[in-house]
């Protein structure tokens, strides 16, 4: 299996619909193997996003980045993606190894509990969030970077999403974080190659193992 990536490009219906959407997979993939796009679309129909996978993956696959499916194993296996990320109403990570084959599991937890679950499920990694406080969770504050570390701490990949800037990441990698993900921060970039190679500059250093 080829190293899991730092960053994850997280897409919502919104973003799926957006006319420029390519552009910024585009910008977004020619980061490389250290990026991931995530198709996420919970009111969109299969064959909706089986097209936006397709498209996906014909953008990142030049730049080795990797295409992740949010909640279809059966879709990340009939376009070829390197992953499926896994939310809490969704299949078992056991039946969607099933259905997947090799590739990344990642299950979506929102806290200590939930990961350690996640983890005797067979998760390969987990996403984590929210971390701090965002714009579509007003007035509800965010795990924190403690939470954070204890889960890091269990020694299973940790994805933090949230209110994650460039200048936060930082922080976040020093509370244990495998690496970071965004929905809005970088769809929503002027520059998203920019932003998103903001939010990697803390893991410069490190290699994808």
């Amino acid at each position: 299996m080829r190293p899991l990536p730092r960053l994850h490009a997280i897409t919502d219906d919104t973003v799926l619909a957006d006319a420029d959407v390519g552009i910024g997979a585009a910008a977004i993939a020619a980061i490389g193997p250290a990026a991931a796009l995530h198709v996420r679309g919970r009111h969109r129909t299969g064959a909706f996003l089986a097209k936006s996978a397709e498209r996906f993956m014909s953008l990142a696959s030049p730049a080795e980045a990797a295409v992740i499916i949010n909640g279809r194993p059966d879709l990340a296996r009939a376009v070829g993606a390197q992953g499926v990320q896994l939310g809490a109403a969704d299949l078992s990570v056991a039946d969607a190894r099933t259905v997947l084959g090799p590739g990344w599991i990642g299950r979506s937890v929102h806290g200590v509990d939930q990961a350690r679950a996640a983890i005797e499920e067979g998760a390969d990694y987990l996403l984590l969030g929210w971390i701090f406080e965002t714009p579509s969770h007003p007035g509800h504050p965010g795990l924190g970077l403690s939470v954070l570390s204890e889960t890091a701490a269990l020694g299973r990949p940790v994805i933090a999403i949230g209110g994650i800037t460039p200048e936060r990441a930082q922080s976040v990698k020093d509370a244990g974080a495998w690496g970071v993900a965004a929905i809005r921060a970088l769809w929503q970039a002027k520059d998203p190659y920019a932003a998103g190679m903001g939010m990697l500059e803390p893991w410069s250093g490190d290699e994808c193992r």
